[in-house]
C-alpha cells in the first residue's frame, strides 16, 4: 500500500465512487451530530463518564506529535518482544486461535480465490474501492475528525487520531517485515491455469516493497489499526464499532474481488491490526 497510488477519487461515472465514499463519511456525519448535541445540551455525566472510562487504560501513556516518534519506538519494541511473552506462558490461547484461523484459511485460498477471478459480480464494487480510493478514504477520514476536533478544541478526538496514526505506522512497520518474508504475490499475478497453492516466496520484488499483494494486506492492517482506535475510544456509542469495523470490511473485501489478495491476506491484517492497535498502542 503507498500514497504514490492514489489518485481521483471519482471516476468518469463518479456513482458508483460517490455511494461508497457517502459511506465512509457516515461516521464522520454521526460524530459530527453527536457533538453538535454534546455542544447544545451540554452532555450528560453518563458520556463523560463513559469517555473518562474508555480513556483511563490509555491516559497512563500520553499521546501528541511531538511524542509520536517516541510513542512508535516504545510500541515496536513492545511488538517484536511479543514472543518473549510467549516464552513466559502468556497469551497462547488468543495466537493459537489466529495463527489456526490463518491457516485454515491459507488452505482454503487455492479453492476460493478462482471465483474472484471468473466473476463480473463486483465490478462496479471494485471500480469504487479501487487502492488508490481506499487510501483516499482512510487518510481523508482521520485527517477530517481531525480538523472537527481543533473546530471544537476537542482534545479527546485529536489524540483519537493521533493513536490512530500510531497505530497505523505501527502496524505497517510490521507488516512490511513480514510481506518480505512471506514474499507472497497477489492472485491477480497467478497467471490463468496457475497454481494459486504456490504463492508464497515468489513475489521477487525486493526488499521493503510496497505495492499489491503480499501477505499480510497493507490496506487491512491500516484500515484494522484506524477501526480499532474509533471503536475503543468511542466504545460507549454502540453503533461506533459497528460502523467503524463494517467500513474496515468494506476495505478487505475489496481486496479480495480485485483479486490484490488472497482471503488470508486480509484476515491476518485484520487481526495485527486489531491487536497491534488495541494492545500496543492503546495498552489495554
Amino acid at each position: 500500500m503507498t500514497f504514490r497510488e492514489a489518485g481521483p477519487l471519482i471516476d468518469r461515472t463518479g456513482k458508483p465512487q460517490r455511494r461508497v465514499l457517502h459511506s465512509f463519511c457516515l461516521l464522520l456525519v454521526l460524530l459530527i451530530a453527536d457533538g453538535a448535541c454534546g455542544l447544545r445540551a451540554q452532555a450528560g455525566p453518563a458520556p463523560q463518564q463513559a469517555r473518562d472510562s474508555a480513556g483511563s487504560t490509555q491516559s497512563a501513556r500520553d499521546v501528541s506529535w511531538g511524542l509520536f516518534a517516541r510513542n512508535v519506538l516504545h510500541d515496536q519494541k513492545r511488538i517484536w518482544l511479543f514472543p518473549k511473552s510467549l516464552a513466559h506462558g502468556k497469551h497462547w490461547l488468543p495466537t493459537l486461535g489466529v495463527a489456526g484461523a490463518t491457516a485454515g484459511l491459507i488452505a482454503l485460498d487455492p479453492h476460493d480465490t478462482p471465483y474472484f477471478r471468473r466473476t463480473t459480480a463486483f465490478n462496479s464494487f471494485n471500480n469504487a474501492m479501487s487502492s488508490r480510493n481506499a487510501i483516499w478514504a482512510m487518510a481523508l477520514f482521520p485527517a477530517s475528525v481531525y480538523a472537527l476536533g481543533l473546530a471544537r478544541h476537542d482534545s479527546y478526538m485529536q489524540k483519537t487520531v493521533q493513536f490512530s496514526a500510531e497505530s497505523v505506522l505501527d502496524a505497517e512497520i510490521l507488516a512490511l517485515v513480514v510481506r518480505d518474508v512471506t514474499q507472497r504475490v497477489p492472485p491477480k499475478d497467478i497467471p490463468p491455469g496457475g497454481d494459486f497453492s504456490d504463492s508464497f516466496f515468489r513475489r521477487g520484488k525486493g526488499p521493503f516493497y510496497v505495492g499489491n499483494g503480499g501477505f499480510p494486506s497493507g490496506h487491512m492492517i491500516a484500515a484494522f489499526s484506524i477501526a480499532t482506535i474509533f471503536a475503543e475510544r468511542y466504545r460507549w456509542h454502540r453503533w461506533v464499532p459497528w460502523v467503524a469495523y463494517g467500513l474496515a470490511g468494506l476495505v478487505g473485501s475489496s481486496r479480495v474481488t480485485l483479486q490484490d489478495h488472497f482471503p488470508s491476506d486480509v484476515f491476518a491484517g485484520a487481526a495485527l491490526g486489531y491487536v497491534v492497535s488495541r494492545f500496543a498502542v492503546l495498552r489495554k
